[in-house]
């Protein structure tokens, strides 16, 4: 063999191995490069980078080479935290003008609210029962981008009148426990009591099919004239690990408040969420107060999930979107790390699905990220009142299983010159 043909095979093996390499080491599809990321199930609040294959996370480490990556995104000043969990939502969305949530105009579309703000996975709080979830499921869960969960209504019907949802005789806990367990146990992630005019009926059917489908119970417990006793619901018909949504609603005339008329948080409050009772904000339309939360959070009573009671009668109210009621919460005292929790690995621990809620290498790469604007802010309750505030968050980019599915400002996009290279 010649000298020429030796250099030009070795320089042939070379190349082929320099290509290898290359190909090799450009396993990442997607760096998101220098944010600051905020993962409180991991105990993560610091600048790191985040690699995504496919529709998983791959790598997460500090200064990830970007010669590793086919595509980097700049999120130098930016915070990254898993895509949020909005735990209560009501998104069977339907046309039924007879009906008030189930399969009905006041339900929304879940992907026109969610990535937005920087939710990825949201659940559906009893809009369906037993006797209509299959269609909840084909028009709206199976067409959704959104990862869509949901509470089974103890009601057959779910929520589709107030009348209806009187109907003892739909309450059925075996039929509701079996569409949990048997047909759709990877959807259904509990039970739900709501706006019941009675007495404890309702919340101890939900609590019994509960125990037979080992799922939480939700009670929206408002309604009642006069009021029922939360300390009863609390310390006898609920159990650990149940949850009592509308913390901070201020109805006194139709619901007990957490907070007297002295601005006192109640002393058996405190030893409910000791006992596992877990305390959802389901802010909503009508069920957010400042003159509830305010002396909370002060008492150091602090809510475990913060979540949205989203539906078209609350998202143009005091509630806006999952980005400002964290701003919300923000302003009256906590942390951003402390809010994140509230939004992300809380209520997926609530609801039993701990492959949600945080960034760890093989989980879906489901991922939220924030600018925190400082300025002048105002923040509504739904009482017509307000607070001033100094912090806002901003959804940037929302990611969904490796995808770009919310891009405010084009940080994932090349500028249009790059098109005439």
């Amino acid at each position: 063999m010649t000298l020429t043909k030796l250099l030009y095979k070795s320089f042939a093996i070379i190349t082929c191995l320099l290509i290898s390499l290359t190909a090799n080491a450009q396993d990442i599809d997607l760096l998101l490069k220098g944010g600051h990321v905020i993962d409180p199930k991991n105990g993560i609040s610091e600048v790191m980078d985040i690699g995504i294959t496919g529709k998983d996370i791959v790598k997460i480490a500090k200064n990830i080479p970007e010669n590793t990556a086919k595509k980097t995104i700049d999120l130098k000043g930016y915070y990254v935290t898993p895509g949020l969990i909005d735990m209560h939502v009501h998104v069977f969305n339907g046309a039924d003008t007879e009906s008030y949530i189930a399969n009905a105009l006041t339900s929304l579309p879940p992907d026109g609210f969610t990535f937005r703000s920087g939710v990825t996975t949201v659940v559906d709080a009893g809009s369906s029962g037993w006797r209509n979830f299959r269609q909840f499921k084909k028009q709206t869960i199976d067409q959704s981008k959104t990862r869509v969960l949901a509470l089974l209504n103890i009601v057959g019907t779910g929520m589709y009148g107030r009348l209806e949802e009187q109907d003892v005789t739909d309450m059925n806990p075996t039929m509701t426990a079996n569409m949990i367990t048997k047909m759709f146990p990877d959807i259904l992630v509990g039970i739900k009591s709501a706006h019941y005019w009675g007495d404890f009926t309702q919340v101890d059917l939900a609590v019994e099919a509960g125990k037979l489908a080992e799922v939480p119970v939700m009670v929206d417990f408002g309604e009642h004239q006069p009021t029922n006793s939360i300390e009863a619901l609390f310390m006898k018909h609920l159990r650990p690990g149940d949850i009592f949504t509308h913390t901070f609603s201020y109805g006194p005339s139709n619901r007990e408040t957490v907070v007297d008329e002295d601005l006192k948080v109640k002393p058996f409050i405190f030893e409910a969420q000791k006992r596992g009772i877990h305390f959802d904000v389901g802010h909503g339309g009508g069920a957010f107060s400042f003159r509830q939360a305010i002396p909370s959070i002060q008492q150091g009573f602090l809510p475990d999930v913060i979540s949205s009671d989203l539906h078209s009668q609350s998202m143009n109210s005091g509630f806006k979107d999952m980005a400002n009621l964290l701003s919300k919460f923000m302003n009256m005292g906590l942390t951003l790390e402390e809010v994140v929790l509230r939004a992300t690995w809380n209520p997926a621990k609530i609801i039993n699905r701990k492959d949600l809620g945080h960034l760890e290498v093989g989980t879906e790469a489901d991922i939220a990220v924030f600018t925190l604007r400082e300025g002048d802010f105002g923040f509504l309750d739904i009482r017509r009142t307000k607070i001033d505030g100094d912090r806002r968050l901003e959804t940037e980019m929302t990611i969904r299983a490796g995808r770009v599915v919310w891009d405010l400002n084009g940080l994932s996009m090349p500028h249009w010159e790059s098109e005439f290279k």
